[in-house]
Formats: structure tokens, C-alpha cells, sequence
């Protein structure tokens, strides 16, 4: 059992009380020594955190530990925005993990927080911890789309750094004992290992304090090979298990044809890596070689239906399929192996509502107008033809 000290001075408020927020950064942001505002409209969780002094992050699987989290709390955003404005005005750090969809809607919040922050104050620290590329720079343009003529006088109050995080949180089981209230169970189980890497420039000599966090000059390469392998290879099991039946990932990767076009799919992105931004080949077959155990952790019921939801989102132009390889089939690389998962992902059914969706698209669009809506490619594109033969095949 681990626990950081709690007698602190610094304040991070955190959008996003879920697995991930609680479970990761928020974990990260206690043992740094900050006091953690977490910020959600889901009021039965807002009030569960409220009513808590503690809860256990345990992490599941070979080498793991419990981690007791103290000094926090939580505010609903949308009963009272103007507390979580005045947390922000006071704190040294802001967080997101709320997925890239939701983050124009917190921008008022921080712009109202820096409407009362005081401008002789240290910049405030803005982090959007989510799976996409530039999250922050995304979430600093809709504070600035929020703020109005007013950013020319708020910029200066805030700093913004993107990063790219990595740790594998799966739907939470009911637990004997997980930490309760208000019927909410707040306790979370993770993987041991996590991987956050946060741009250096925008800080100058005065970086957030969080353990276990890396700071990079150059953060591009990090994101696209997470991206590129973790997030690929995480949606490429989902819905190559969901063709052999499988019901967890880890049942998914003991199955050989699921395992084998999981194992390719990544293979050709660690060819567009390589050729892309220089990693060599042997560094990146121990990461795909890491990735793909921490896959098969067999503590970690982490569901094909869970991680294969949203499929229309993992299909679109800058996601974890295209992405790749269009970039790929622009460099003249390999693509079967990725448009494979991409007839997978076109096959997942489950309730869904992108799933759904899809399904409606299959049915009343014609190949042509499915790729251009779902994927974003245009005809001229190299990848497009074998894209749309995908699409036909799902159709057929």
C-alpha cells in the first residue's frame, strides 16, 4: 500500500472524474503533492467523491500495487460553474481527460477561471491528457474561440502543453469492498504500467511537478507511436476478436488468426514510424512486443464490446486505421494488414450508438459516399480504392 503526503499548497483541477481521471492523472497529480479538484457533471460520481476522504487505484497484474488517494475533491460543473471557475483562478494546473469531443465544452470553464485569475500570477499549467493528436493545442483554440476579444488580454495567464498518455484503465467490475458512496463504487483497477509524456518547452524552468511523467523537446513521435501502436492494436484486437468470438482482449490475443492481424496491423505502422521519425526497428518491436503483453494481462477483463465501441470515430481521417495508413500508402508502404482491421471494424456490431450508426450507413449508403463521410479520404487519394473494396465487401 502506497499513499503520497497530503499536506500540500497546490491546487490541480481535473475535468473528468472518471477511470482514467481517477485511475491515472488523477493518481499522478496526488503523488505530486497537488491538491486534486475534480470537475464532472455526472452529479452521482461528483457527490460519491464528495463524500469520500480516500480511494485505492489497484493496479492488476504482475508487479502491481495499491495506491490510497487522498486530498480531493469534486465539483459538478454544471450546477455550479462558478466554483469551478474559482478553483481554477487558484490553482497552479489544469488537467483534462474527458475525451477530444468534450473539450469545447470545458473551455468556458477555463476561460472564466482565468477571467479571475490574478494577472501577476504564475501562468496556470493546461494539460489535455486524451487520445489525440494536439490535444491541448485543439483545447487552447476552443478557450480562445470561447474567450473572444477578451484573449488578447487572458493569454498571458496560462500555458498550454500537449502530451501523450498511456495506461490501460478497463471497464470497472463490481468489487468486493470497492470503496462506495452514494452507490458509486470510486475505487479503480489499472494496469501497473503508464506512460506520460508531456511537452518541455512551454513550461521554461518551471515544470509541473508529477511524478513518473517524462518531459520531451519533441513530443510528436510519442504520440504517434502510442497512438499508431497502443490505440491501433488495442482497437485492432477488439474487432479482430470479435470475429473469432472471443469476449475479452486477452481472449482475442489467444486466439492465433486474431493475434496474427493484430501482430501485422502493427507491424506495417512500426514501418511508417520508422521511416516517419527515425525510430529504429529494434526499439519498436520491443515496444509492439510490450504492448501486446500488457494486452494479454489476464487481470485486466477489459471487454472486445468496450474497447470496440465508437467505431465510426476509430474509422475517421486521423484515427488510429486511417491515420496510418494513409500516411502509409502515401510512403508507398504496406497497408493489408491495416485495411484488414479496417474490414474488421466495418463488420463489429454491438448496441453501440456508433455502431449503430454504422450499420444504418452500410445499409443505405453507397461505398463511395460511406468512405467519404466515415473516413474522410477523397477519391484521389492512394488509399482510397482499397478503402471503398472494404466497404463493398462489408456491404455484400
Amino acid at each position: 500500500m502506497s499513499s503520497a503526503a497530503t499536506t500540500t499548497t497546490k491546487t490541480a483541477v481535473h475535468f473528468g472524474a472518471g477511470n482514467i481521471g481517477r485511475g491515472f492523472v488523477g493518481q499522478l497529480l496526488h503523488q505530486g503533492g497537488y491538491r486534486v479538484v475534480f470537475s464532472d457533471v455526472a452529479a452521482p460520481l461528483v457527490q460519491a467523491l464528495q463524500e469520500a476522504d480516500s480511494y485505492t487505484v489497484r493496479e492488476v497484474g504482475e508487479g502491481g500495487a495499491d495506491h490510497v488517494i487522498t486530498d480531493f475533491t469534486a465539483v459538478n460543473s454544471a450546477e455550479d460553474p462558478e466554483r469551478v471557475a474559482r478553483e481554477i483562478a487558484a490553482a497552479e494546473v489544469v488537467t483534462t481527460a474527458v475525451g477530444p469531443t468534450v473539450l469545447r465544452f470545458i473551455a468556458p470553464h477555463i476561460v472564466a477561471g482565468l477571467e479571475l485569475r490574478d494577472p501577476q500570477a504564475a501562468p496556470l499549467q493546461v494539460m489535455a491528457c486524451e487520445n489525440a493528436i494536439g490535444g491541448t493545442d485543439q483545447l487552447r483554440g476552443f478557450i480562445a474561440e470561447a474567450a473572444g476579444q477578451r484573449w488578447a488580454e487572458l493569454d498571458s495567464r496560462a500555458v498550454f502543453a500537449n502530451t501523450a498518455v498511456d495506461r490501460i484503465v478497463p471497464g470497472q467490475g463490481p468489487a468486493e469492498g470497492a470503496a462506495k458512496r452514494g452507490g458509486e463504487a470510486i475505487d479503480v483497477e489499472v494496469e501497473p504500467f503508464f506512460e506520460w509524456a508531456i511537452e518541455r518547452g512551454p513550461f521554461g524552468q518551471h515544470l509541473p511537478q508529477i511524478p513518473g511523467a517524462h518531459f520531451v523537446d519533441d513530443l510528436g513521435p510519442y504520440i504517434e507511436r502510442k497512438l499508431f501502436t497502443v490505440n491501433t492494436g488495442h482497437a485492432a484486437a477488439a474487432y479482430f476478436g470479435a470475429q473469432v468470438g472471443a469476449g475479452t482482449i486477452a481472449e482475442a490475443l489467444d486466439d492465433e488468426r486474431a493475434a496474427a492481424g493484430v501482430a501485422a496491423a502493427l507491424e506495417e505502422t512500426s514501418a511508417l514510424l520508422a521511416q516517419k521519425h527515425g525510430f529504429s526497428a529494434e526499439d519498436l518491436a520491443q515496444y509492439r512486443a510490450t504492448i501486446l503483453d500488457r494486452f494479454r494481462n489476464p487481470a485486466l477483463p477489459d471487454t472486445v464490446d468496450r474497447v470496440g465501441r465508437q467505431p465510426l470515430r476509430k474509422l475517421s481521417r486521423h484515427e488510429r486505421f486511417i491515420g496510418p495508413a494513409a500516411e502509409a500508402a502515401e510512403r508507398g508502404l504496406s497497408t493489408t494488414a491495416l485495411l484488414a482491421a479496417v474490414g474488421a471494424a466495418l463488420a463489429f456490431r454491438s448496441e453501440d450508438e456508433q455502431s449503430v450508426e454504422l450499420a444504418r450507413l452500410l445499409e443505405e449508403l453507397p461505398a463511395e459516399a460511406l468512405v467519404e463521410q466515415v473516413t474522410g479520404l477523397r477519391p484521389e487519394h492512394p488509399l482510397y480504392s482499397a478503402v471503398r473494396a472494404e466497404v463493398a465487401a462489408a456491404q455484400g
